[in-house]
């Protein structure tokens, strides 16, 4: 609009009527700034506005988002006598719809004498986005009974608030009867919302009805198969669609890579892929980050790699992009690494970017990086959102500084369900029952519903600890408040009956399930395995194939873990070998660490050394521990020296290495290598941490160390352990007498 200034500087003082036709001519050009300018100068030089003036003013504040300068105009109308005109009301209304400011909107509308179709459509959608659905539908109802008839932008303010099915079923009506079913913005609105609303049937059938469609029209069909999940139905309109001569614009391939990721199917992202290259939208950069968001949730790390790399100009959201797709594939160290690329390139890291980085310090238990990223923050003065607080509360928790995690809730003054789940959480894995108890129900006096991650964390607090009273009160707490139904509740409490020893309950709540998935399969599986009940966990793996549903790395898992304890060797070795050959999954180290474990317990021990060295590139520190007390077992003394040579040479500053090995030893009376054992320890400063247990008695729990006799009834306790010792003895002798005589 450069041309208009010197237009603007000698003709601006003559009358209102060449003010007028500046300021429609800068609002028409986008120049809403300078509308607002020009509108300065004319009071500036006290040139009057008139009813003309004030509509285009409006529509400059309602473009800018400025709410104050709007009410302002609104007094100048006021003050020039212009507030009963129709075209300065109507403009009122709808710059008051725009701004959600119903209210306002209304005091306008009411006072208008007379009314055309504009602010009653201006009304309508006001009521409409505000979410006030009824009262839109009532305001439509009377426009119509006064004579006025509505038109698409009615029609369409209607649609804006729907999210109810039964509203959108009541407009489509409303469409016909208006006659607006050849409208095309109209039927691309009702596209949308019938994908939205779960319905993509009917929308399919309103597609395949329209005569003329555009891009708008095939992305809403697209988006609606993509929120419906049928990622084969997306990929096809995506082919149909350029075989009709429409071409995919950046929001048709943004939608359909979505809905790939969603499902994970990555040789169909991949040709997705291809064709977003051919069309030319590779450097997109919408598309680039979608592509991105699907390699990682495909868990094709590499190509999402190569992708992030070949990005030329990567914004926060590619960035947090990376580092959130990374610490979902449990690559937190490199999501790290990532995160520190981003500082140094210079990016400003939003609050997501944050709160995401701090997931990933609490993931590695890191808390070194995690006060660091705090630090960072702190410094850089960076305005954070509760997001990153209550990702601060987790990452603190989870690295065992609890003490800091509580500074940082307490500090709050805002708390959602996220937050109170953290400390929860942490108090919850730390073993502190009571006070995870106790902000429970703090939680609920603050008018925070608990959800299934509350109560989760609280079970499987429960499970560790064997705490059964308290496990039974949180799963009536979940009946009696209809927490749920959830899969992941109910798969909770199966592995917490299962680990407080009463694994028919544990039956009863997978059988009550209204539909299993893979994780509770395998939990009931597991179940069994770990009560020595192999024969029933393998009956149980059965009718989970017939079920129908793919075994995954924690079904083998499951299973194997069964096989090992129940000593099933030729059973676990068939399912270890079905893994790979018929169902291609790659064994991760604890499918192979329960395989050495297996042919370890069974006594196969020169069987399952080989297997360490064929399947372990570098043996851990655990796969070689099962080994060894195998050795010590068996009193394979040969074997156990190599065994403990190479655990030591992995790590030699660790007491519980010198302990195992000093015990193995003594198992085999060579005391020559148990005393050396434990001089080497203690020559290297090493100390043993101390063991201990605990038990639950009456709802307390109680919790016992190795040689510490703090215990009020100490004294009590050691003679009864001493009696049912001589009991044991007496019954073991005995046996041993019935089978000589």
């Amino acid at each position: 609009m450069n041309n208009l200034k010197p237009y603007l500087s000698v003709h601006l003082s003559t009358n209102t009527k060449s003010c007028n036709q500046i300021i429609n001519r800068l609002s028409a050009a986008g120049s809403h700034l300078d509308v607002l300018l020009t509108y300065s100068s004319m009071l500036t030089n006290k040139t009057p506005p008139d009813a003309y003036t004030f509509p285009s003013l409006l529509k400059a504040c309602t473009s800018l988002g400025l709410f104050s300068h709007g009410l302002s105009i609104h007094q100048h109308i006021i003050v020039h006598g212009y507030p009963s005109d129709t075209f300065s009301a109507s403009s009122l209304v709808h710059f008051y719809s725009k701004f959600g400011d119903a209210h306002n909107a209304r005091l306008v509308f009411d006072a208008m004498p007379e009314r055309n179709v504009v602010p009653w459509s201006a009304i309508i959608g006001c009521y409409s986005r505000a979410g006030d659905v009824n009262m839109a539908f009532s305001m439509y109802n009377r426009m119509q009974h006064q004579g006025i008839q509505p038109n698409s932008v009615t029609v369409l303010g209607l649609l804006m608030g729907i999210s109810k099915l039964q509203h959108l079923y009541c407009v489509h009506s409303c469409v016909i009867r208006a006659g607006f079913e050849a409208d095309l913005l109209v039927l691309n609105s009702l596209l949308n919302l019938y994908g939205k609303c779960g319905r993509v049937d009917v929308a399919r059938k309103l597609f395949n009805l329209m005569n003329h469609k555009d891009i708008v029209s095939w992305n809403s069909l697209i988006s609606g198969y993509t929120h419906d999940g049928n990622v084969r139905e997306s990929v096809e309109l995506l082919n149909r669609m350029r075989i009709e001569g429409m071409e995919p614009g950046h929001q048709t391939f943004g939608s359909v890579v979505s809905s790939v990721a969603n499902e994970c199917k990555l040789e169909l992202g991949k040709l997705v892929h291809g064709q977003i290259i051919t069309a030319g939208f590779e450097l997109d950069m919408h598309v680039e980050t979608t592509l991105l968001v699907m390699y990682l949730k495909c868990g094709s790390l590499g190509d999402a790699f190569r992708l992030f790399d070949q990005i030329t100009d990567r914004d926060v959201i590619s960035w947090t992009a990376m580092i959130s797709g990374l610490v979902q594939n449990d690559r937190a160290d490199e999501a790290l690494d990532v995160f520190y690329r981003m500082l140094k390139s210079g990016a400003i890291p939003s609050s997501t970017t944050i709160a995401t980085a701090l997931a990933a310090c609490a993931q590695v238990g890191s808390l070194r990086q995690g006060k660091s990223i705090h630090g960072y923050f702190v410094r850089q003065r960076m305005q954070v959102d509760i997001a990153v607080q209550n990702s601060l509360v987790n990452m603190y928790a989870k690295c065992d500084h609890l003490e800091q995690s509580w500074v940082v809730f307490e500090r709050m003054r805002d708390k959602d369900v996220v937050t109170w789940n953290a400390i929860v959480a942490g108090f919850a894995q730390e073993g502190n029952l009571y006070k995870a108890f106790l902000l429970f129900n703090e939680m609920r006096m603050a008018c925070q519903r608990p959800d299934a991650i509350t109560v989760v964390s609280l079970l499987q607090a429960c499970a560790s600890l064997g705490a059964l009273h308290q496990a039974k009160w949180i799963h009536n707490f979940v009946i009696r408040n209809g927490v749920g139904p959830c899969i992941s509740i109910d798969t909770a409490l199966i592995d917490m009956y299962s680990k407080c020893g009463v694994i028919d309950t544990a039956q009863k709540c997978f059988d009550m399930m209204p539909e299993q998935d893979m994780v509770s399969w395998s939990t009931i599986i597991s179940a069994y395995g770990s009560h020595g009940k192999g024969e029933k966990a393998l009956r149980m793996y059965s009718e989970f194939l017939v079920s129908g549903i793919e075994p995954s790395h924690v079904t083998f898992l499951s299973v194997l873990s069964a096989c090992s304890h129940a000593g099933l060797v030729s059973e676990g070795l068939e399912i270890f070998k079905s893994m790979t050959e018929e169902y291609r999954i790659e064994p991760k180290l604890e499918h192979r660490a329960c395989i050495v474990d297996l042919l370890s317990r069974a006594g196969r021990l020169q069987e399952a050394y080989n297997f360490v060295k064929r399947m372990f590139p570098q043996p851990t520190i655990d796969v070689l521990g099962i080994l060894l007390d195998a050795c010590r077992t068996y009193k394979n003394a040969d074997l156990g020296n190599i065994v403990a040579g190479e655990i030591l040479c992995l790590k030699p500053d660790n007491a519980g290495n010198y302990v195992q090995l000093a015990h193995c030893y003594a198992s085999m009376s060579r005391w020559d290598g148990a005393g050396e054992a434990w001089m080497q320890m203690r020559s290297l400063g090493l100390k043993k941490v101390p063991g201990w247990s605990s038990i639950e008695l009456h709802g307390t729990i109680i919790t016992f160390f190795v040689d510490h006799s703090s215990h009020p009834q100490y004294e009590e306790i050691v003679l009864m352990l001493k009696m049912v010792s001589r009991e044991m003895q007496v019954t073991t002798n005995n046996i041993q007498d019935e089978k000589i005589t």
